[in-house]
C-alpha cells in the first residue's frame, strides 16, 4: 500500500495504544519469546475512525491489486470484525475460519459458506510467524476455493513469515508496516535511538534477541 496510508495508520495504531513499545521492559508473549513490542489491534475496534481507515485501507488494496474476490474471509477471531466490515463495503459475501474444525455439530473449520472455485480474500488483523494465516488459507483450499491474498493491518515484517508466505504461493498485502511504525514512533519522540536499535535488532533476530534479555 501507498507510503501516506502505512505512516497514518502507524500514527493511529501509536495514538490509540493498539502498539506499544517497551524496549527497556520487554512483553512476554504467548510462546514465552520476549519482545520490546506488544500489537493489540483489538482495540481498533473501539475507534471508529481507526476502524473506517482499515477498511478504506483493504478496499483500496482490493481495487490496486485488483483482486475480484468472490468472497470475503476473516481469521477467527481477530480477523472476524475487519472482514466483516470489508465485506459490507464490497457488497460480498463474508465467512471465517476457526483454526480447527469444531469438535461438535457439523464439525466446520469455515464458517459461512465457500464454494469450490470461489475466489477468496482473508483478512488477519496481525502478521508475526504468518502460521495462524497460511492455516486458514490451507483450510480454504481444502475446500476448494482460490485464495487470491490474505490482507493484514500490521506486520512485524520477520522473514520467516515472509518465506512462509512465498512458499505457500500465499500473496500477502500489509496496510502497515515494522519499519513505518518505527518511524512514526521515532517522529512524535516516542523512542530513543537507542530504542529504535533495540527493535531494529530484535526484528532481525527476535530469538536471539529474546535469548540475550533473558540471560
Amino acid at each position: 500500500m501507498a507510503d501516506p496510508l502505512a505512516r497514518r495508520l502507524a500514527e493511529a495504531l501509536l495514538d490509540i495504544g493498539a502498539v506499544a513499545l517497551a524496549p527497556d521492559d520487554p512483553f512476554t508473549w504467548t510462546s514465552g519469546l520476549r519482545a520490546p513490542i506488544y500489537c493489540d489491534n483489538r482495540l481498533t475496534l473501539a475507534h471508529p475512525e481507526v476502524r473506517r481507515l482499515i477498511t478504506d485501507g483493504f478496499a483500496a488494496c482490493v481495487a490496486e491489486q485488483q483482486l475480484h474476490p468472490d468472497v470475503v474471509a476473516g481469521t477467527a477471531t481477530a480477523g472476524i470484525p475487519h472482514a466483516a466490515w470489508l465485506a459490507d463495503r464490497l457488497d460480498l459475501p463474508m465467512a471465517y475460519v476457526r483454526s480447527k474444525p469444531k469438535t461438535h455439530g457439523r464439525g466446520n473449520q469455515i464458517e459461512g459458506r465457500v464454494e469450490a472455485g470461489q475466489r477468496v480474500v482473508l483478512v488477519e488483523d496481525l502478521i508475526s510467524t504468518g502460521g495462524s494465516a497460511l492455516e486458514a488459507v490451507d483450510a480454504l483450499r481444502d475446500a476448494g476455493a482460490e485464495v487470491v491474498a490474505v490482507l493484514a493491518i500490521f506486520s512485524y515484517g520477520f522473514p520467516r513469515a515472509a518465506a512462509g508466505f512465498a512458499e505457500a504461493e500465499a500473496p500477502l498485502h500489509v496496510l502497515t508496516s515494522f519499519d513505518a511504525l518505527l518511524a512514526a514512533a521515532q517522529e512524535h519522540g516516542y523512542l530513543t535511538s537507542e530504542a529504535l536499535a533495540q527493535l531494529h535488532a530484535w526484528q532481525h533476530d527476535p530469538q536471539a534477541w529474546s535469548a540475550a534479555y533473558v540471560s
